[in-house]
C-alpha cells in the first residue's frame, strides 16, 4: 500500500488534551524554574501546550503510514504510543529529561525525513513556541513589534545557548564544592546572576538597611516582612476634621487558625490602630469602596468625589496600621508604633523617573486622585530602594565585566556577557518594583503581599503593604532573584 502524498500529521486527528489540559493549568502555580518568572507577559501561553503542539505538528498521524500500519488496530495502538509520549513531555518534572526529549526530537526527525522545518513565530511575545521549539532540537527564530516581547526572547531563547556549558565567573562559584560538574546548558549563567543578584541585595542592606527596622516581639527583634498602610483624606466634617483612614478592609489574615484584623480606635482626635485575632472577625469590612467612604469617627458620608478633589489639590495622608513581622512558621500582625512610623519618613530622591501617566477610565484610574506621574505610585522609601537597586543593577554590571576578564575572557566577550547578567538583574528589578508600590495589595487569605499588574490597569488602591523589599518571600529582591 504507498503512502498518500500529503500526510496528516498527529494534530490533525487527534491529542490526549486531557493531560494537555491538566498540566497546562498546574504551571500556572509552579513559580520557581518558570521562564514565565523572567518577566511580566499577559498573554504567557503554556509551556507544556506549546510542546505538545508542536511535537503533533511535526509527527505523523500513524494513518498516513498504511505502509508501516496497514491495519485500524496497528494504527491505534500506534497513536497510543504517541500519547503516551506526550503525556510524558507536557509533565513539568520532565521539561529538563534529556532522554525523553531526544525520544521526541527522534520521532520528529522520523516524520520529517530528518531534516524537520524551522519554527518562526513573529509575534511570539512571553517565547513559549520558539522556546520549546528548542527545547525539542528544533531550529527556532523569534521576534515581536514589541520592544518587551523581544526583550523576554532575547533572554529565554537567544542569550542561554551562547553561554552553555560556560562556568560561572563570580570569584569562587566556579570551583566551589556546591557547584555543578561541567556546568550544563546556561547553568553557569544562572550561577552568576544568583550570586550577583545577592552581591546586590548585600550591598542594599549596607546602604539602606537602616531604613527597615525590626520590631519586637517578647522583648526580642523580629524581622519585617511588610509594613500595611491606609491612605488617608481630611474628614469634611467640620465638627470632625480627622484625618480618616480609608480602608478597603481591616482584614489582615484570614488563615483558620489565626484570623486577624485590624481595629480603629478613635481617640483625641484621630485614629489609631489595635490589633485582634478570633473567629469572629472586623465589625465593618471598611471605610471606602464603590460608592464613597465614610469617617470611621463621625460616620459622615464621604462621596469619592471629594476624596478625588482633594487627593488632586492636597495629596492623600498615609498611616501605618499594622507591621507584618515573622514568627515561628507564622505571620505576626503588631500594632503600629512610633519607631516604625519614623522610619518611613523620609524625603524623596531626586534621581526618579518624571515619566507622566495619562488619565485612562477604568484602567489608571489613579489618574483621577491626582496621581499623574509615575513617582506617585511609590511611597518615599519605595523609590528610594528601587533607586539603589537601579543604581546597584549598573555597578554590578562593572563587577562582571571585571571578574569575566580576571577569569580569562577576552574584553569583547566579558562585555556582552556582562551585558547578558545585566538583562537578568534588570528583569528581577522590574518584578520588585511590581510589588513595590503604593498599589500593591495585601492578601489575607494567605498572608502575602500581591503584584500590581494582576491585569492591565492600575487600580486606585486604599490600604496597601509596603514590601521590605530586603527580606525573603515573594515580591522581595531575594524572593524574585529566586525564581
Amino acid at each position: 500500500m504507498s503512502e498518500p502524498t500529503t500526510k496528516r500529521k498527529l494534530i490533525e486527528v487527534a491529542l490526549p488534551l486531557e493531560a494537555i489540559n491538566r498540566e497546562s493549568a498546574r504551571e500556572n502555580y509552579i513559580y520557581r524554574g518558570n521562564p514565565s518568572s523572567v518577566h511580566k507577559w499577559w498573554a504567557q501561553r503554556p509551556l507544556a501546550a506549546a510542546r505538545a503542539v508542536l511535537f503533533a505538528q511535526l509527527v505523523d498521524d500513524p494513518s498516513s503510514r498504511p505502509a508501516e500500519f496497514p491495519t485500524q488496530e496497528a494504527q491505534d495502538a500506534e497513536r497510543k504510543r504517541l500519547f503516551e509520549l506526550i503525556e510524558r513531555l507536557v509533565v513539568w518534572e520532565n521539561a529538563g529529561d534529556e532522554r525523553l526529549l531526544a525520544q521526541a526530537h527522534a520521532e520528529i526527525l522520523r516524520s520529517t525525513d530528518g531534516n524537520p522545518p524551522p519554527i518562526l513565530d513573529p509575534f511570539a511575545g512571553g517565547g513559549s513556541i520558539p522556546l520549546e521549539a528548542q527545547r525539542l532540537g528544533l531550529e527556532a527564530h523569534a521576534s515581536d513589534l514589541n520592544p518587551v516581547a523581544v526583550l523576554i526572547n532575547k533572554a529565554l531563547i537567544e542569550i542561554p545557548p551562547r553561554y552553555a556549558a560556560q562556568p560561572p565567573v563570580f570569584p569562587g562559584a566556579a570551583s566551589d564544592v556546591a557547584g555543578i560538574a561541567g556546568w550544563p546548558r546556561a547553568s553557569g549563567l544562572a550561577e552568576d546572576v544568583r550570586r550577583y543578584g545577592q552581591w546586590m541585595r548585600d550591598e542594599a542592606q549596607e546602604r539602606i538597611g537602616h531604613l527597615y527596622p525590626k520590631a519586637e516581639v517578647a522583648g526580642k527583634p523580629a524581622n519585617v516582612i511588610a509594613w500595611i498602610w491606609a491612605r488617608t483624606v481630611t474628614c469634611p466634617n467640620p465638627a470632625c476634621g480627622i484625618a480618616m483612614p480609608l480602608v478597603r478592609s481591616f482584614w489582615l489574615s484570614k488563615k483558620k487558625d489565626r484570623k486577624t484584623w485590624a481595629v480603629p480606635v478613635v481617640g483625641n482626635g484621630q485614629v489609631t490602630f489595635d490589633i485582634e485575632t478570633g473567629a469572629s472577625g472586623p465589625v465593618i469590612e471598611g471605610t471606602v469602596g464603590r460608592t464613597g467612604a465614610a469617617c470611621i469617627s463621625c460616620h459622615t458620608p464621604v462621596p469619592l468625589s471629594y476624596v478625588r478633589e482633594q487627593s488632586r489639590v492636597h495629596g492623600l495622608g498615609a498611616q501605618l496600621m499594622s507591621v507584618v513581622a515573622e514568627g515561628a512558621r507564622q505571620r505576626l500582625y503588631l500594632p503600629a508604633d512610633h519607631t516604625q512610623s519614623a522610619a518611613a519618613n523620609i524625603d524623596r530622591p531626586e534621581d526618579v523617573p518624571e515619566g507622566e501617566l495619562f488619565d485612562w477610565p477604568g484602567r489608571i484610574n489613579v489618574y483621577r486622585y491626582g496621581m499623574t506621574h509615575f513617582w506617585q505610585l511609590f511611597t518615599n522609601r519605595q523609590l528610594v530602594a528601587l533607586t539603589t537597586f537601579s543604581d546597584l543593577v549598573g555597578e554590578a554590571r562593572d563587577r562582571v565585566a571585571a571578574d569575566a576578564k580576571e577569569a580569562g575572557h577576552t574584553p569583547e566577550h566579558a562585555e556582552a556577557y556582562a551585558n547578558s547578567v545585566t538583562l537578568y538583574l534588570a528583569c528581577i528589578l522590574s518584578k520588585v518594583a511590581d510589588y513595590n508600590n503604593s498599589c500593591a495589595v495585601w492578601y489575607p487569605a494567605e498572608d502575602r503581599p500581591k503584584n500590581l499588574f494582576a491585569r492591565q490597569a492600575i487600580p486606585m488602591v486604599w490600604d496597601f503593604p509596603e514590601v521590605n523589599p530586603l527580606g525573603a518571600i515573594g515580591g522581595t529582591w531575594s524572593g524574585c532573584n529566586a525564581t
